[in-house]
């Protein structure tokens, strides 16, 4: 049996940011990701399915952000839009913005406070916040920024800046290597509904 929602949906201030830059590549280099247009669609149906206020495509790549902007645009105003409506109620929660600060900042004009900044590291070691005490901490008052990394994952720069780092979500051996998609439907069912997680209410 499911457990219920830990958090009043309507009360949540609950914010999540896909960041491009800075993030690494393979080989270790800090580089900006390109815009992969089902993470915008993955990602947005995942906000509006567990009551995420916004999702934040952080690109500084003019060229990206153009991308973006005409996904949202064709499922906001175009065809897209009377085709398929529940795309757009999803599609509608996404914003572009050039890096975390304007995301931040975009918040704290909502919400009249700044958030607290969550990154996501799949790297063993660097996630010091467990999924039952984030839960207690994103469901209080102050709203939550909870970063999601591309390519090969979040800069060093954002992991050090941000209030929390989470743990990594773990399989059954050494191989962790998650789409973004995959690890964000995880770790907001984790810290929403506390589905699979050992003593959840």
């Amino acid at each position: 049996m499911r457990s219920r929602p830990l958090w009043p949906v309507q009360k949540m201030k609950f914010y999540l940011g896909l960041v491009h830059y800075p993030v690494y590549n393979k080989n270790g280099d800090t580089i900006a990701s390109a815009v992969t247009t089902l993470d915008l669609h993955d990602l947005s149906r995942l906000c509006r399915t567990y009551g995420l206020k916004r999702l934040f495509v952080i690109t500084p790549l003019t060229d990206q952000q153009e991308l973006a902007g005409r996904v949202i645009r064709h499922w906001t105003e175009g065809y897209g839009a009377q085709y398929n409506r529940d795309r757009k109620e999803a599609v509608e929660r996404i914003d572009v913005v050039p890096d975390i600060d304007a995301a931040a900042g975009a918040v704290r004009t909502e919400e009249g406070e700044a958030p607290r900044l969550v990154a996501t590291d799949a790297a063993p070691g660097n996630g010091t916040l467990g999924f039952p005490e984030a839960r207690e901490i994103l469901g209080g008052s102050r709203p939550s920024l909870l970063l999601l990394g591309t390519a090969w994952g979040l800069h060093r720069d954002v992991l050090d800046r941000a209030d929390h780092v989470l743990e990594p979500v773990r399989g059954t051996g050494h191989y962790n290597h998650l789409s973004v998609r995959t690890a964000g439907a995880i770790i907001l069912d984790r810290l929403i509904s506390g589905a699979t997680i050992p003593g959840a209410t």
